[in-house]
């Protein structure tokens, strides 16, 4: 998710910015019309890189909502967290226990669960996609924020999703190619989920029963896992300024080689969302504020906001931006082989009582010369579990 722990960007400070003499409202002016994506094709890659100015050292905490309605007879889900100061490295905050509804401009309600976690849910639904939607939050504190009502947007399908090495930078290169035949679209978001399988060096294939206070033979395997991440970054694309609305070769990925993703398997599920110009203006800005902003003498970037007000307070800040969508998608496999085999160190060859008793992974009972006993290694090196994957295959992995 973009927008989870979402990290204040010198609010106090860039509304003094604001405020200052003409010559810097021009400076800023000039960074908007700077920031505005026209061009087919062009993509904003923005790793979000918290812009930290001296002044700002607590900023307070915002609510930030991030999600979108789903239209496509796929599950709509909605994030609640918080804001905090750029000098916080805590874990961010999230926030259950509210009440998150949809509503329909022709009355209809539709109403999100709450799945704990910062983390809500609306199961597939049959949505009217001719009228327009708001979205409304009632928090556990009684406070209750809403959207302003939106159009659905209608996001023609992929036409494909295709790859290449680039050897400049010794990364297998991901793109996009879509068209709206009717030339509505004109303004695009991707986001996706890449799934790699990945081995490690040594194979376990002893463990420790310490019901019996024996070494056993292992009966799973903790050699092979797979590992799913989400895009962190804010993917655009316009056609605005042309007469057809195609988009050709957009990159939504980078995968760099020397990490290995590629090497045993790898798939990417790409998803695309038709925007209206405001929304598309929203994310715009949103990547223009989290990307490096350079110096504090460089034009800085206003406040992002959103289209989401508390109805209390009108003057209180919220961020994110409610929409509702539809969702296409299109998954690829790569089986390119690209990388190289993991190693690691030599196993060290233990005794029975420190096998055992110790924390090696153990991998087989060698017999041989300089001496035999239990071959021992760490976890980065025999259990991929170590590194955050899962030994289930996926469902929709190839065969």
């Amino acid at each position: 998710m973009i927008l989870q722990g979402m990290t204040v960007k010198g609010i106090e400070f860039i509304k003094k910015l604001k405020e200052a003499s003409g010559a810097g409202k021009r400076r800023l002016g000039r960074w908007t019309l700077w920031g505005m994506l026209v061009a087919a094709g062009l993509v904003i890659n923005s790793c979000i890189e918290p812009f930290s100015p001296p002044e700002v050292t607590n900023p307070g905490t915002y609510l930030v909502v991030d999600g979108f309605l789903n239209v496509s007879g796929d599950t709509s889900r909605i994030t609640l967290s918080h804001t905090q100061a750029v000098n916080d490295d805590k874990v961010f905050e999230v926030e259950s226990g509210a009440t998150i509804t949809a509503d329909a401009e022709n009355g209809e309600s539709y109403a999100f669960q709450d799945m704990g976690n910062g983390s809500y849910k609306l199961p597939p639904t049959n949505f009217n996609r001719d009228v327009r939607y708001r979205l409304r939050i009632k928090r556990a504190n009684g406070r209750e924020y809403e959207s302003d009502y939106v159009v659905v947007s209608k996001t023609p399908p992929i036409d494909s999703v295709t790859y290449r090495v680039d050897p400049a930078r010794n990364a297998m290169v991901i793109y996009v190619n879509t068209h709206d035949p009717s030339n509505q679209t004109r303004f695009y978001r991707w986001n996706f989920e890449e799934t790699y399988e990945y081995r490690m060096a040594y194979y376990s294939s002893l463990t420790r029963d310490y019901t019996t206070n024996q070494i056993v033979p292992r009966s799973d395997n903790i050699n092979v896992c797979w590992r799913t991440l989400a895009s962190r970054d804010i993917k655009l694309g316009s056609t605005i300024k042309l007469s057809q609305d195609i988009i050709r070769d957009v990159p939504v990925n980078i995968v760099d080689i020397g990490t290995n993703k590629l090497y045993f398997g790898y798939s990417i599920l790409v998803k695309q969302y038709g925007l209206t110009r405001e929304a598309f203006e929203y994310w715009t800005d949103l990547a223009k504020t989290t990307q490096g902003t350079g110096s504090l003498f460089d034009p800085q970037p206003s406040q992002v906001t959103g289209n989401i007000h508390a109805k209390a307070d009108a003057k209180e800040l919220v961020f994110g931006y409610f929409s509702a969508a539809q969702e296409q998608r299109q998954r690829i496999f790569i089986r390119e082989a690209l990388g190289a085999y993991p190693r690691c160190t030599p196993p060290d060859t233990l005794n029975f009582e420190d096998a055992f008793n110790g924390s090696a992974v153990l991998l087989y009972f060698y017999m041989g010369e300089p001496k035999s006993g239990y071959l021992g290694t760490s976890e980065s090196c025999a259990d991929c579990r170590s590194q955050g994957g899962t030994t289930t295959k996926p469902s929709f992995w190839y065969q």
